[in-house]
């Protein structure tokens, strides 16, 4: 029986990119030790008044509360006045596709891919959009842009070991991104679970193929 994989259940963590997406240009974390940044410019924190970065955070908690409609009202207030910073937009797209309006969504993921188009969480938002649209090329092209742009970005291994293993039937490709994944972010136990399987999978195939050849 195929274990069901999943990327909605990283999703919330992955949302609360507070200040570090905030405060370095480009930095993009990860739930845990499943993100990594990607060195930019860095920005003052003088450059942000403190009251900007109340809101930000307090965004951040309503968010982290399920209160989708405070953290929008606050991320929308905070970019009115603070437009380029990419976490904001990006929190932002998180909240309208959980709400599965992926024009919304869409339209926040370009404004951070505009300010930067290498940002590997707006990347890897991306390729979640259009996975679940049933894109999967689009989507691994997304999902391939933001491990280039950050190799060590461990959330989009994980997302492209389940496109290639769920959607695309790639099962090596699969197998390599999930062993990438736990090699960055560490031992977990139901990706061990998975990688057995595809290793059990990719070696019934091979013995298959022997035989008929």
């Amino acid at each position: 029986m195929l274990l069901r994989r999943s990327t909605d259940n990283c999703r919330n963590g992955l949302a609360l990119l507070a200040l570090g997406a905030l405060l370095l240009a480009g930095c993009a974390t990860g739930p845990g030790s499943t993100g990594s940044s990607r060195v930019g410019m860095p920005i003052e924190r003088q450059d942000v008044p403190s009251k900007a970065l109340t809101l930000y955070e307090q965004a951040v908690a309503s968010m982290a509360a399920g209160d989708s409609v405070d953290a929008e009202l606050r991320f929308q207030e905070f970019l009115l006045t603070y437009p380029d910073f990419p976490g904001a937009h990006i929190n932002l797209a998180i909240i309208f596709a959980d709400r599965g309006d992926d024009q919304a969504a869409e339209g926040s993921l370009t404004d951070a891919l505009i300010l930067d188009p290498e940002h590997p969480v707006a990347l890897n938002q991306r390729g979640m959009l259009l996975r679940r649209q049933g894109k999967f090329l689009e989507a691994e092209a997304a999902y391939l842009k933001a491990v280039t742009a950050s190799p060590d970005y461990a959330l989009a291994h994980y997302n492209l070991g389940v496109l290639n293993d769920l959607y695309l039937q790639r099962l090596d490709a699969a197998l390599q991104h999930y062993e990438r994944y736990q090699e960055i972010a560490g031992e977990d136990n139901q990706v061990s679970k998975w990688i057995v399987d595809l290793t059990r999978r990719i070696g019934n195939a091979e013995r298959t193929a022997n035989v008929t050849e």
